[in-house]
């Protein structure tokens, strides 16, 4: 067996497990699978044999570790305050150093996702040939049967022009400006969900910021260290710190990538520098649901809802790297309840996973409908004409499963709902 240099930097969290099996209440995957290694326990307990050098990296071990959606309801219910996605990301780290990547993973992460200009042009492709796919309700396309890796998937349709094509590398507010703001785009939103970034953008300039959007900033690297390609995502890292260098904050409306932003500093650094300048980037890093309240200070009550919002029942869903990753709670629910012309009902379980977990919807889909037939129950339950959230991978799950349920209800952004 090789080097699990990166296990043994975690083997301080994978020793604080107690073997209470708390975890497994909380688990969204051993709520379906009801077995012992996809539950926090079961994967700590393979990790502590693989550092003893006990258990190697067999493809039953890729299976157990691959199979964990890191949302972490495990670690935030935890008595003992095991870190076990640190363990998990660690063993899948070790696991690519010494297996590899295989073939398509490593084309997508280091070939497509590490060169932004590639990606673009793969995506553009990509849009080409859409029309292809079947339409479903709305820009929605749906992916038939012959592709099985991905399951009969409903997903947005690809913009037909990208974020990346249409915006300016600074939006400068009427008076002086009260600070310098980064917009991170991210790749949903750069290749979605265009008209949001120009929302989110003319949201922040209308409130006295300057605006700037580094063309040369990439992917935020989540679906690429969580798979434990550290390498490359360290080459992601040191791309979007070297295009946001000179501004104050970093503003992102997705909560996976302003989560990964902030957590480079947890996962990648190989030495004392590179800890010191992920953490210093880390720290101006906002989610824009954050950056609203807690940094412009923006009195909800002041908000104005967008006329046809008005009259409408609407929910929230947490995502995972938003309430649990970076504790942000209250703010977006502030955020909608001083919109006047919308009742809000709050989801029953809102900041139960959606089931997505970036590449984990790709490998384990029907896995990831089980888990979402809860989420699609605590909708219900509410009664809601609209399903609000903050990131768009959370978006295009509840979309496709919403879909799938011939329910009614249409996803939005929180901020889309602002005149």
């Amino acid at each position: 067996m090789g080097d699990i240099k990166e296990l043994k930097q975690v083997e301080q969290y994978a020793n604080q497990c107690m073997k209470c099996g708390f975890c497994s209440f909380f688990c969204p995957v051993y709520q379906e699978e009801r077995v012992e290694t996809s539950v926090a326990r079961g994967k700590n307990y393979l990790a502590k044999l693989i550092i003893k050098g006990e258990q190697g990296f067999t493809p039953e071990m890729a299976e157990i570790i691959g199979k964990c959606l890191l949302c972490k309801r495990c670690a935030a219910n935890c008595p003992a305050k095991t870190q076990i996605d640190r363990v998990v990301v660690a063993a899948r780290a070790d696991m690519v150093r010494e297996k590899g990547l295989g073939f398509i993973k490593g084309f997508v992460f280091r070939k497509a996702m590490a060169n932004r200009s590639a990606m673009g042009r793969y995506a553009r492709l990509m849009q080409t040939f859409q029309w292809l796919l079947p339409k479903t309700a709305g820009n929605v396309r749906h992916l038939p049967d012959f592709i099985k890796s991905m399951g009969r998937r409903n997903f947005p349709e690809l913009s037909r022009t990208f974020l990346r094509d249409r915006v300016k590398s600074v939006y400068s507010p009427s008076g002086k400006p009260q600070m310098k703001v980064g917009f991170f785009m991210g790749c949903a939103i750069d290749f979605v969900y265009p008209d949001l970034g120009f929302k989110i953008i003319d949201f922040l300039v209308r409130r006295g910021v300057e605006v700037v959007v580094p063309k040369e900033q990439n992917c935020c690297g989540a679906a690429v260290y969580f798979s434990g390609d550290f390498e490359t995502g360290r080459r992601l890292a040191e791309a979007n710190i070297k295009a946001f260098h000179d501004v104050d904050y970093i503003v992102s409306a997705c909560g996976t990538c302003s989560s990964t932003l902030k957590d480079y500093q947890k996962y990648l650094p190989d030495n004392d520098d590179m800890q010191k300048r992920y953490s210093a980037f880390g720290e101006k890093v906002k989610d824009a649901t954050e950056f609203v309240i807690d940094v412009l200070k923006v009195d909800p009550s002041t908000l104005k809802l967008k006329r046809e919002f008005e009259g409408k029942t609407v929910t929230w869903h947490d995502p995972c790297h938003l309430v649990r990753y970076q504790n942000i709670k209250d703010q977006p629910r502030a955020i909608l309840k001083g919109f006047k012309g919308i009742t809000y009902a709050e989801m029953p379980n809102a900041d139960l996973c959606c089931g997505m977990g970036g590449s984990f919807s790709v490998y384990h889909y029907d896995l990831t409908k089980k888990i979402a037939a809860k989420k699609m129950d605590g909708i219900r339950a509410t009664g809601a004409d609209i399903v609000v959230t903050a990131c768009p991978g959370c978006m295009i799950n509840l979309i496709d499963n919403i879909l799938h349920n011939g329910m009614p209800q249409k996803v939005h952004h929180l901020l889309e709902l602002a005149e």
